[in-house]
């Protein structure tokens, strides 16, 4: 699966003050990741443009960002409800860790057997631990991410799980 170049990482929600000053909705691990970035990013058309961070703080659990070429609140205006996106490798990432964007669409397949349990749709990241959400045969399930469950995850192969007896088999009671 080929690894995207530019990584979604927000939106802009709102302007602030009437400067030109945007305030992003951070989809980073931390606002902080978001507020550090040199260059954002905006996809128009399948192409990216850049545009260079001139100031950007944290405000809550916002970013609040003066971009080059945005210095009105119209022209900020013009910018609400768009998604900014960052290179993949302006991104920091722990080791062992993975972005979103390259889990979504792996198979998920059993660690001892191999067999194919489903496919990830989606990672819900909004407990207290990130749960996967599994696409099966008999409908979808959510598995926690975490090491009792997740056994490998190898991004250019599958996610390799060890569920428990009817997890994913219709057996519990799934989403």
């Amino acid at each position: 699966m080929k690894k995207l170049e530019y990584l979604p990482c927000g939106k802009i929600v709102n302007t602030h003050g009437f400067r030109g000053t945007v305030k992003l909705e951070s989809w980073c691990d931390s606002p902080e990741i978001l507020a550090g970035l040199d260059t954002l990013w905006f996809c128009e058309q399948g192409d990216y443009r850049a545009r260079h961070v001139l100031h950007a703080s944290v405000f809550k659990q916002f970013v609040l960002m003066d971009l080059e070429g945005v210095d009105s609140e119209e022209a900020a205006n013009k910018l609400r409800q768009v998604e900014v996106y960052a290179a993949r490798d302006a991104l920091p990432i722990e080791e062992g860790s993975h972005f979103i964007a390259d889990l979504i669409g792996l198979p998920v397949k059993h660690a001892d057997s191999g067999e194919i349990l489903g496919t990830l749709t989606d990672v819900n990241t909004n407990g207290a631990r990130d749960l996967y959400v599994i696409k099966t045969g008999y409908g979808t399930a959510l598995v926690p991410a975490v090491e009792e469950f997740v056994i490998r995850i190898d991004t250019d192969d599958a996610i390799y799980i060890r569920p428990i007896p009817g997890l994913l088999d219709g057996g519990a009671e799934n989403v």
